[in-house]
């Protein structure tokens, strides 16, 4: 009885020391970005983790104050030590689900400026645009036409609705209503070309098949950092830009609608 004991517990300290051996391994060797208790570095490919640590400084709706000076005191930092400009914004609320918190303002530094800019924004949506513009749009505009990104042209941020525009109070609120959504027009080129959601989308507009293929390259990579991702497949509402937003919920639209 005593040695079965005895072999037990010798049994479970070898176990132990195994998994302690592959976790070392594992912390070693693997891909930061696809660990959960690395921290989050905005010059590491999308990993498997990265979505959750970005997660980590969203904010429930209605939540404290404290609670939220500290989740975006975390994620600034984050975007400072990426090398982003980036401010605290006052916080807003309009009444009802239009309430803004966690606002941040991009101000420069290394990120594709945003034009028009000084919008106001979830510090998370701050982070994904950043992580989208290093990883997806800068290697996607120099893969294809051998050109850096000057400026994401957009027509906002925050915007007090329903989605859609609907006044229909069973339709959910727009995440435009908490500044947690941007919405992407065109893309300018450091050669001045311009490549636009609404002309070149189809493959039919100036930039010919070239423009339509760089547009869905962004698009395909947003669904990897933006929860929602929608594009003129999806309605008539966005025919002329990419809806891209950090919902709790997840809807990537690759496609036309069924």
């Amino acid at each position: 009885m005593k040695r079965d004991f005895a072999d037990f517990w010798n049994l479970m300290w070898e176990l132990a020391l195994g998994v302690c051996a592959a976790f070392a391994l594992l912390n070693a060797f693997a891909p930061p970005q696809d660990l959960p208790w690395k921290p989050l570095d905005l010059n590491h490919p999308v990993g498997q983790a990265t979505g959750a640590k970005v997660a980590d400084f969203q904010v429930p709706f209605g939540a404290a104050p404290e609670e939220v000076a500290g989740a975006t005191d975390a994620c600034i930092q984050t975007l400072r030590d990426a090398g982003v400009e980036v401010r605290r914004a006052e916080d807003r609320n309009d009444g009802g689900f239009c309430q803004v918190q966690g606002a941040v303002t991009i101000t420069g530094g290394a990120v594709t400026p945003l034009r028009p800019g000084g919008l106001i924004m979830q510090c998370p949506l701050a982070v994904r645009y950043v992580i989208w513009d290093r990883q997806v749009l800068q290697p996607t505009a120099e893969a294809i036409y051998g050109s850096r990104a000057v400026a994401v042209n957009n027509f906002g941020t925050y915007s007090c609705r329903r989605i859609y525009g609907s006044q229909d109070v069973q339709d959910r609120p727009s995440e435009h209503a908490r500044a947690n959504a941007l919405d992407v027009a065109s893309v300018t080129l450091e050669d001045g070309r311009t490549v636009s959601v609404l002309e070149d989308w189809s493959g039919q507009g100036p930039n010919g098949t070239e423009g339509s293929g760089f547009l869905r390259r962004l698009r395909d990579g947003a669904c990897r950092v933006f929860s929602t991702v929608l594009t003129p497949d999806y309605n008539e509402a966005h025919r002329d830009h990419l809806h891209l937003d950090g919902a709790p919920r997840g809807l990537c639209v690759t496609g036309p609608r069924a």
